[in-house]
């Protein structure tokens, strides 16, 4: 059916085409005086003619092409041609605007062209602007909503800021402890996931091995969790930096460009956040700073359950994991004793607590 629309609308346009401008050429060659040339039925019948044969040469090549746009269409995000769409309005817009200034300068040539000129390059630069400043405009958006009115007679009073970035990478992805931190609401603003993060959790979630497989597929439920019960926005950005291969260096340019924070809990990334000048939120500092205090001189009961690194040492964990090496803990492995704490290690890896049989 395509190919058929496709071929009549060729022979419709060539025979307008052969009406309009097939007289003009039998002037020129003289042939006008040719009493069948001079018939404009004629004249149709040549131009649907010929672009008919055109029409079988580049049907199936067009349909290609269609149905090639229609495929990159449907597959890009709603928001991506959204914005694009918006941005393309815009330009051309602008390009009606000027054309009234360039009919203005009465120049043969410049008035026929110009127009068309700058027809198609603001429109494609209309497109090109939205479609990739759409993080931006979004962001625009998101800070609108957030906004409360000033109080009367408050003149100290200002508008909250605009909801600020914070980066997800794949480690506190696969953690999963980010979902239950949201929901209780200690971190605000937008969530964003950039797309090589994605990759990257595809990749995990399509290995060969099977805990990695698992893991990513973990991450990958994670953010479907995000998406259904956050309350505020999770932005996934097709931002990406082609110079870079490597996901942690990527993830702390985009923090930069988008004066956001890092969510993670890989202890290296964190480090090359501090290098870097980045603001991270490490979840195990977190999840540290909320553990039961303990300080040294405090008694505890364990169960010492193996042997430590050191000579005599034992080794027994609280319920959230913290590990405990107990001073000549290895003769009560399997028993429950009482000990005392002599000192506690912190560190964004985790906490360790040093103690002593009672």
């Amino acid at each position: 059916m395509l190919k058929w629309i496709i071929q009549i609308t060729f022979i419709l346009i060539g025979g307008t085409l052969g009406l309009l401008l097939l007289p003009q050429l039998y002037e020129l060659i003289n042939l006008s005086s040719n009493p069948w040339l001079d018939n404009p039925y004629v004249s149709v019948l040549i131009g649907a003619v010929i672009l008919y044969v055109v029409a079988l040469l580049l049907t199936d090549h067009l349909i290609e092409f269609m149905k090639w746009m229609e495929e990159r269409l449907l597959g890009a995000p709603i928001a991506d041609l959204l914005f694009g769409t918006l941005g393309l309005i815009v330009g051309l817009s602008v390009a009606f605007l000027l054309n009234f200034a360039v009919d203005a300068i009465e120049l043969p040539f410049i008035s026929s062209v110009l127009p068309v000129l700058l027809t198609i390059v603001l429109g494609y630069l209309g497109f090109q602007v939205g479609f990739k400043k759409r993080d931006e405009m979004m962001q625009m958006i998101a800070s609108s909503k957030t906004q409360t009115p000033k109080k009367k007679g408050d003149d100290s009073s200002q508008d909250l800021q605009q909801a600020s970035y914070k980066l997800l990478d794949t480690s506190v992805i696969i953690d999963g402890r980010i979902t239950d931190i949201s929901a209780t609401g200690f971190i605000e603003g937008v969530l964003v996931v950039p797309q090589f993060v994605l990759t990257e959790l595809q990749h995990i979630a399509d290995s060969s091995d099977t805990l990695k497989r698992t893991r990513g597929r973990r991450g990958l439920d994670v953010l479907k969790v995000l998406q259904n019960e956050r309350a505020s926005a999770v932005l996934i950005t097709e931002e990406d930096f082609d110079d870079i291969q490597e996901v942690d260096l990527k993830l702390v340019r985009l923090a930069k460009k988008m004066g956001g924070v890092v969510v993670t809990n890989d202890f290296n990334l964190n480090k090359v956040c501090d290098l870097h000048n980045v603001s991270v939120l490490n979840i195990n500092d977190l999840a540290n700073a909320v553990k039961p205090v303990v300080i040294p001189g405090e008694d505890m009961h364990i169960v010492v359950i193996k042997d430590g690194k050191e000579q005599n040492q034992g080794v027994a964990y609280l319920d959230d994991g913290t590990m405990i090496v107990v001073e000549d803990g290895k003769s009560y492995i399997g028993q429950a004793i009482d000990v005392v704490v002599t000192s506690v290690l912190q560190t964004s890896a985790g906490r360790m607590i040093f103690a002593k049989k009672k």
